[in-house]
C-alpha cells in the first residue's frame, strides 16, 4: 500500500487488493439496470416499489462504496476504474432506455456518451503513461448527482416538464463544465502534477 499525494493537496493509501466491499457494492451498481428497465416495461411504464427499492440502492452505493472505501483503507486502483466505469454503464443503459421509449431526447444520450467516451481515453493514456488510474473530480461528481437528477425526475415524475427542462439544461451545462476540468486535470498530470 502506498501512500499518495493528490493534486488539489489530499493524501490517501492505496491498495492493489480487488476483492473488496467497495469494489463488490460498486460493481453491483450494473446489475440494478435490467430488473428495473424489465419491470417498468410489464408495469406499462409505471414505477412500482421494488423499482423505487432498487434505484433507491443504486443512488445510495455510489456513495457508499467511496465511504467504505476511505473508512476501510480499501481504497484500491481497480476500485478507482470499477465506481465510475459502473457508473457509466448503468446510467447509460438507463438512459439508453428512457431514450428508446421516447422520454429523452437522443441528442442528449450522444453528448452523454462522447463525453464519457473521450474522458475514458484521457484516463486510458495517464494508465498507461503512469500504471496508475486518476481519481474522479469533484466536478464530475457534481456532473453524475444533476444527471442523476434529471433522469429520476423523467423517470419518476413525467408530469413536471418545467423541472425536466430545467434538469436538461443544468445538466448539459454541467457535463461541458466537468469536461472542461478534466481537459485541464489531463493536461496538469501530463505535465507531471502528482495525482492519486
Amino acid at each position: 500500500m502506498s501512500v499518495q499525494n493528490n493534486i488539489d493537496g489530499r493524501k490517501i493509501e492505496v491498495s492493489g487488493k480487488l476483492f473488496t466491499i467497495s469494489n463488490f457494492i460498486s460493481f453491483s451498481r450494473i446489475f440494478i439496470v435490467i430488473p428495473v428497465v424489465y419491470r417498468h416495461y410489464i408495469n406499462g411504464y409505471s414505477v412500482d416499489a421494488i423499482i423505487i427499492l432498487l434505484i433507491g440502492y443504486g443512488i445510495i452505493s455510489d456513495y457508499l462504496d467511496g465511504f467504505v472505501a476511505r473508512k476501510t483503507n480499501t481504497i484500491s486502483e481497480i476500485g478507482k476504474m470499477i465506481d465510475p466505469i459502473s457508473d457509466k454503464i448503468a446510467a447509460g443503459l438507463l438512459f439508453i432506455y428512457t431514450v428508446v421509449i421516447g422520454w429523452i431526447p437522443f441528442w442528449f444520450l450522444w453528448l452523454f456518451i462522447a463525453r464519457d467516451i473521450l474522458i475514458l481515453i484521457g484516463s486510458s493514456f495517464i494508465k498507461l503513461r503512469y500504471g496508475k488510474v486518476a481519481m474522479s473530480t469533484i466536478s464530475g461528481k457534481i456532473s453524475v448527482n444533476v444527471i442523476s437528477l434529471y433522469w429520476i425526475s423523467i423517470f419518476f415524475f413525467r408530469s413536471a416538464s418545467l423541472a425536466h427542462t430545467i434538469l436538461l439544461w443544468a445538466s448539459v451545462a454541467i457535463m461541458l463544465f466537468s469536461f472542461i476540468m478534466y481537459l485541464l486535470r489531463y493536461r496538469n498530470i501530463m505535465n507531471g502534477a502528482r495525482f492519486n
